[in-house]
């Protein structure tokens, strides 16, 4: 997929670029698999603001992508690549041999009629959905389960993959996007292929309002707020923090402050994404 420039006509046009969309083929959801999606605007069940910088934007639909891919043994035909609001890839409509449509996540040289495959049988192909006992080291794979049966959690952005590195005790090393290396059980499955849409980063926007449809709001320092809305605010003209260092909005040390606590998952890293090996 590539990118589209824009002709100059106001300035913020100069900047911004978009999509071109080459690779999506259909431009109506499947009704069936869409559910209607509710805006909190970062407010939680106490209308109290949890994530800042949340409300507005456009109205969409969320599409019901399967993340999980356990109907096996059952081939089934791409029928077209659409765009998904929700999400940085595109989204590819299926239909099975039996008549029941689903939507996956898109990979990189999936076009429509292609067949697709799930379970342990499926070929080494892109857009089928194996195990990872069953896929050949080396490979490119996206949608990777963390737990048999709960669906795909790791490599789903636009052009991300993970490689399989090594097979040994019932568990296969992944090499991530980010350079950690990491177990996960052989049990879990994961699909062949990278993620498309990979130019997705390159997209300029140009524009707050871009942004501004997209659900995001302002961010603003707190160095021009009052002193009730943060530790910054205040003073008169261009004040300094006047602490020992800068903090968040919440009092905490915005530098250096160790905010990680140690998970039970953290003995399946091999190794960081920072090339460390875990102390």
């Amino acid at each position: 997929m590539g990118i589209k420039k824009y002709t100059a006509y106001t300035p913020s046009r100069r900047n911004m670029s978009g999509s071109d969309f080459a690779e999506v083929t259909k431009t109506t959801p499947e009704k069936s698999l869409i559910v209607s999606k509710r805006k909190n605007a970062g407010r939680n069940n106490q209308g109290k603001i949890t994530v800042r910088h949340r409300g507005g934007g456009n109205r969409n639909k969320y599409r019901n992508v399967d993340f999980r891919r356990l109907k096996d043994d059952v081939p089934a035909t791409v029928i077209g690549i659409e765009y998904d609001p929700n999400r940085t890839a595109n989204i590819a409509l299926i239909v099975y041999a039996d008549g029941e449509k689903s939507y996956i996540l898109a990979p990189q040289g999936l076009t429509d009629g292609m067949k697709v495959m799930n379970g342990p049988k499926a070929e080494i192909r892109v857009g089928n959905c194996l195990p990872l006992s069953e896929i050949p080291v080396g490979t490119l794979v996206h949608n990777v389960e963390l737990y048999a049966g709960k669906g795909g959690q790791m490599a789903r952005t636009a052009g991300a993959s993970a490689q399989l590195m090594a097979k040994e005790n019932g568990y296969a090393t992944l090499r991530l996007p980010s350079g950690e290396m990491r177990m996960v059980p052989l049990t879990c499955r994961a699909t062949i292929g990278v993620v498309g849409n990979a130019d997705h980063n390159l997209v300029h926007y140009g524009k707050a309002g871009r942004i501004r449809h997209m659900g995001i709001r302002p961010h603003v320092r707190g160095s021009v707020m009052n002193p009730n809305d943060h530790p910054h605010g205040g003073g008169e003209g261009k004040a300094p923090v006047g602490r020992p260092g800068p903090v968040t909005p919440w009092g905490k040390p915005a530098l250096g402050y160790k905010t990680r606590k140690r998970k039970s998952s953290d003995k399946l890293i091999v190794r960081r994404r920072n090339g460390k090996g875990l102390k």
